[in-house]
């Protein structure tokens, strides 16, 4: 891989694993109208580890205060500031968890093709058109374990690729009366441990397959991508606080009606 190669797709993976657009669709499409070779396993791994730093740093100390609350809740016995959120951060992941442990082989090898992002490209950027419609005032720290699971069933459809795992976990979040601020900053918590379990399957992989590495090719993916994973983390929830979903609306329906006129 060339150096431009890397910077782009680290870019990409920066921006699109947080923005309500599909990472996965991208870097299957990416790659394929540059008629790029598959970037690898390695590649991907660091990619992951990029943007969950960039996660963990932005919220940094939400997640200090809800760990510190959780652990007060274990010993109390009662809910404890944001221990709720923190619990329901666990409890949404279980369904994509057992999504992915069930379906991984088959989405792999059935579910990747350029006519199947397109059209989950269009629907659920439909979605969050309605979605963003009818969006509420809650705040994040209004979770219920229930409500958490909900979204969690959600998010396990975004293992489709083109359905985008922020977009169909913030707008199942707005649905269900959260504000877009507060649907985004759920949806970001809620990646951490999705980002560590995608990153860790993906290790395993590696490793069972005892390839070579390019060290500072990993490095430099890992450094672009979690850079530019946090300022798009920065200015989309300023965004979002101060105007509506629809520039990414539009652009997952153009998107989509451009692959539908590419690949048919």
């Amino acid at each position: 891989m060339d150096w431009f190669q890397i910077f782009f797709l680290a870019l990409v993976q920066g921006f699109t694993e947080f923005l309500p657009i599909s990472s996965s669709a991208h870097l299957i499409l990416v790659p394929q109208f540059f008629d790029w070779d598959d970037q690898g396993l390695a590649f991907d791994v660091a990619l992951h580890v990029g943007t969950l730093l960039a996660v963990l740093y932005y919220f940094k100390d939400d997640i200090w205060q809800i760990l510190k609350d959780m652990l007060e809740n274990v010993k109390l016995k009662k809910e404890v500031g944001q221990s709720t959120l923190g619990w329901g951060v666990i409890i949404g992941t279980i369904p994509v968890g057992l999504a992915g442990i069930s379906f991984n082989d088959f989405i792999s090898e059935a579910l990747r093709s350029p006519l199947v992002i397109a059209s989950t490209t269009l629907i659920f950027g439909l979605v969050l058109l309605l979605a963003d419609r009818v969006a509420g005032v809650k705040n994040e720290k209004s979770i219920t374990l229930f409500l958490a699971l909900l979204i969690g069933v959600a998010q396990a459809i975004a293992l489709i690729p083109g359905t985008s795992r922020s977009g169909i976990t913030m707008s199942a979040a707005m649905l269900l009366g959260f504000s877009r601020v507060a649907a985004a900053r759920f949806s970001f918590l809620l990646s951490i441990p999705v980002i560590i379990l995608a990153g860790g399957l993906k290790t395993l992989e590696l490793i069972a397959s005892q390839v070579a590495v390019n060290w500072l090719e990993l490095l430099g993916a890992v450094v672009f991508s979690g850079l530019s994973a946090y300022v798009c983390i920065f200015f989309f929830l300023k965004l979002i606080s101060k105007s509506s979903m629809l520039p990414f609306v539009v652009y997952r329906l153009g998107l989509g009606v451009v692959l539908f006129y590419l690949y048919m």
